[in-house]
């Protein structure tokens, strides 16, 4: 598409369907999964199975061939169709944490509200403006997707590493347990990200962001990721977390150095990195615990891993000044690369009964 090779009857710019459909397509999809099968464990109730979690799929499918079909559709039914999923989702989620009476849990409920939210306002200002990829919408989005990685990431980053470090250093190594600091940086971060989605070149916004940036990278140092390079499954977590402080500092630097960096540049860092990094390394660490597979990474995982980071390396060095114009381009394979890789190594287990794979 980007070389006007493909063409769908899309009612969008190229530029906001792509970003769409990772915002508001994959990303849901990887929450969703990640969700169904936390909330069992939250709330001690059985998981959603059957025809409730196919309808579940089938609606998000939906949204995806309207979001490809939306020149045919209209804008209001391809809105509708699209934003079904995240309500849909937000509806099944808050059943199960009410039925459970897991009160504390309702915040990522809260979070998926403000998703579909910015989902709508998104489709809003693509019909009203014509274009929407730097818009309300996107930025809401992405906002929700670095605070869940901030809340969730800060607790399985330093837990799944110091259960892989528990028989290897001593008690002293292991990550520093959550506490009030990891509180203070998320509140830091939350801040930046609401104050950005208002006012995202203001330049007390940039320093906040720089701020928020330095914070969460302190918090990151205090996980002990330094002690995982054996072992690329821990340590892929520890690399996607790392692009949530990166993000943050280049955001402010795009608005306090415009001509070094572009914002566009700084907003891959969130993602391609946090977002693609982060969601592929649960993914796969995921696959192989629900699988039986033994928790390690194997050389196709690796290389998976390498090739995303390579391809948010390259896509945020293409917005810097002097980048050569092959950068996109060569990101765009790197990221195609590492995604099929996934699908090839992970698709056959996921489609064998757990009892065949053991």
């Amino acid at each position: 598409m980007l070389a006007n090779l493909l063409m769908l009857p899309i009612a969008f710019e190229k530029v906001d369907w792509h970003v769409h459909e990772q915002l508001y397509g994959y990303l849901p999809a990887v929450i969703a999964g990640f969700m169904l099968t936390a909330v069992p464990n939250w709330t001690g109730r059985l998981p959603v199975t059957g025809m409730p979690l196919l309808s579940l799929v089938l609606v998000w499918l939906i949204g995806r061939l309207a979001m490809c079909k939306s020149a045919f559709l209209g804008v209001m039914p391809t809105a509708f169709l699209d934003v079904s999923f995240l309500l849909y989702f937000a509806f099944v989620i808050g059943r199960e944490v009410v039925s459970g009476k897991n009160w504390k849990n309702l915040k990522v409920l809260i979070l998926i509200g403000v998703m579909a939210a910015g989902n709508a306002i998104f489709h809003y200002e693509a019909a009203e403006f014509g274009v929407a990829a730097n818009g309300y919408g996107v930025r809401i989005g992405l906002a929700v997707a670095i605070t869940l990685i901030m809340v969730i990431g800060g607790r399985i980053v330093p837990s799944f590493t110091r259960n892989w470090l528990a028989r290897r250093v001593s008690e002293s190594q292991l990550p520093v347990p959550f506490n009030r600091f990891d509180i203070i940086a998320m509140v830091i971060g939350v801040a930046a990200l609401i104050v950005w989605c208002f006012l995202p070149f203001h330049e007390a916004t940039a320093y906040l962001c720089v701020v928020a940036g330095g914070v969460q990278a302190l918090r990151l140092a205090r996980w002990a990721g330094h002690l995982t390079l054996s072992e690329p499954l821990v340590l892929v977590l520890h690399v996607g977390y790392a692009f949530v402080p990166l993000g943050f500092v280049l955001i402010g630097l795009a608005s306090l150095l415009p001509y070094s960096i572009t914002p566009n540049a700084a907003v891959h860092a969130w993602t391609a990195g946090a977002v693609g990094v982060m969601t592929l390394a649960v993914m796969t660490r995921a696959s192989l615990g629900h699988s039986g597979k033994p928790l390690t990474a194997n050389f196709t995982t690796t290389c998976a891993y390498s090739l995303i980071v390579l391809a948010t390396l390259l896509r945020v060095a293409s917005g810097i000044a002097d980048a050569p114009d092959w950068s996109i381009e060569l990101a765009a394979a790197a990221w195609v690369m590492g995604f099929g890789l996934f699908l090839t190594n992970y698709g056959p287990l996921l489609v064998r009964s757990r009892s065949a794979q053991v």
